[in-house]
């Protein structure tokens, strides 16, 4: 990068100070700066980054740029400029080699089903034997190596930084999750989208987004930023599809299972086997349960028809692929005797616990019941709680409420407003430890009892007053069945 080049992408309204040797990395993090690196102050939701740049000059910035005139008798150049935020992305795909440009970027954002459609295309494309790179929520995949994911969208300096790592791999492609948060805060800012995906929209989010049309601008920012050589692949049956794809440039292609759209499909088959699909002509089978994941099936389908596979192909290859861990798992025990079927799904909204619960409601067996174990996360938007209650109570036969991940709040104080949506409080049970509420749903039930364990899914913590402690409702699930089963050693799948 030098001096005229940045110049360039910063068109600044004035610069000030002396022009540096050498051009250093760009951050927006004070405490990570060294000597001749670029510092850019981002001004946060929560911190306004300007109030750091006396300290990125102390560690020996030779570039500062910022939104407000900065003065120092210190040998440091100032860009002063209209508004970083939207040029950090385009800043930090510069500084990196614009790794993104060299890679096929597909951005898949909604509220339910990011994970397992991402997860589903990775899979795909590996079958395929292209060299996809993951970014989501479960994980972060470059090349071979699988990273841990903090977010399901980096910050643009990790992410460009993530893509460059991956063109070194050789990867050919990146599928990635979308998130409205990125999307607002301009997270994915200089990235161009070969493939934008939209899954859904349904109450999450708002303790961030004003409301549900406001959390719906920010997701259409995705399609907004589409160039007309990309695709943009919509969920017709979703209420807000034409608001999504409205003077969207790229090629749209909309699907339904419910009206005429440009694909049509159609549920053949819903076990607890999987699913058997058809969409448009072909006909895809699946080990996925539930109408909800024939919408993913579908979306993941859709985005390597559009970049370039072959149909009967990839519906060879969905045959077999799992998706992502979490999404309505079932924990296997090598001896079925007499334990019940347990399930653990990461739904966390009301829409994705009801597609999840009323799919298990629909797939039991006729002298099965189902018993679904849920909380909700602290910290987070407390209007969703009584709405889970009303789901989970609507379509199960019974309930336990118990923790998630509280965060700062206290546990039972977050019960107790989930319990307010219950029609009927008194046939509910409520254990605030999850690790109790899942071992006694498990020692209760037998082969007739289908658990779904809600909430957390792949994760492997729980976050309790601002530390996290390892916690795995797989881990738990399996050794409560082997304890309840003492035939098996398998220690579950």
């Amino acid at each position: 990068m030098t001096f005229n080049e940045l110049i360039s992408l910063c068109n600044p309204i004035d610069v000030s100070g002396p022009e540096p040797n050498t051009i250093g990395a760009l951050t927006q993090d004070s405490r990570t700066v060294d000597k001749g690196d670029v510092f850019i102050a981002v001004r946060g939701f929560n911190v306004d980054g300007h109030i750091f740049i006396e300290d990125a000059v102390a560690n020996g910035a030779s570039i500062i740029i910022c939104e407000e005139s900065y003065y120092t008798d210190k040998e440091v150049c100032v860009l002063e400029v209209e508004n970083t935020r939207s040029l950090l992305g385009k800043l930090a795909q510069a500084f990196e080699g614009n790794p993104a440009e060299q890679l096929t970027i597909i951005g898949i954002t909604g509220t339910n089903g990011k994970t397992t459609v991402a997860t589903l295309v990775f899979q795909i494309l590996q079958q395929f034997g292209a060299r996809p790179s993951l970014l989501g929520t479960v994980s972060k995949r470059i090349g071979d190596q699988e990273l841990r994911s903090l977010l399901t969208t980096a910050d643009p300096i990790e992410l460009a930084a993530d893509m460059a790592k991956m063109v070194e791999a050789n990867s050919t492609h990146l599928v990635m999750e979308v998130s409205s948060h990125a999307l607002d805060q301009e997270r994915v800012a200089g990235v161009h989208f070969d493939v934008g995906v939209f899954t859904n929209l349904s109450h999450d989010h708002l303790d961030y987004h004003d409301d549900l049309k406001s959390y719906a601008v920010s997701k259409k920012k995705l399609f907004d930023s589409l160039d007309d050589d990309a695709w943009a692949i919509i969920n017709g049956d979703d209420d807000k599809a034409a608001f999504i794809a409205m003077d969207c440039s790229a090629n749209v292609v909309d699907f339904s299972f419910n009206k005429a759209l440009d694909v049509e499909c159609q549920i053949l088959s819903n076990s607890i086997e999987g699913l058997v699909i058809r969409i448009g002509n072909q006909i895809i089978e699946t080990p996925l349960v539930g109408a909800f994941n024939a919408y993913n099936i579908v979306e993941a389908f859709l985005i390597c028809d559009t970049i370039g596979y072959q149909k009967e192909a990839i519906a060879d290859i969905l045959k077999t692929a799992t998706g992502a861990a979490g999404r309505l798992e079932r924990i296997q025990q090598a001896d079925n005797r007499d334990i019940p079927v347990v399930f653990v799904d990461y739904a966390h909204t009301p829409d994705a616990l009801e597609n999840v619960v009323k799919t298990l409601a629909d797939l039991k067996q006729e002298n099965q019941t189902l018993h679904t174990i849920f909380g909700c996360g602290g910290d987070r938007d407390k209007t969703k709680r009584p709405k889970m209650a009303k789901v989970a109570e609507k379509y199960s036969d019974k309930v336990t409420v118990t923790s998630d991940n509280p965060r700062s709040e206290d546990p039972d104080e977050i019960i107790d407003e989930v319990m307010v949506g219950f029609e009927s409080p008194e046939r509910i049970d409520r254990i605030t430890d999850r690790g109790d509420a899942i071992i006694k749903a498990i020692e209760d039930g037998d082969r007739h009892t289908m658990i779904l364990i809600a909430g957390k899914g792949h994760e492997t913590y729980q976050e309790i007053q601002g530390h996290r402690h390892d916690f795995d409702d797989r881990a738990i699930a399996r050794k409560a069945l082997a304890s309840k089963n003492p035939n098996d050693n398998s220690g579950g799948a």
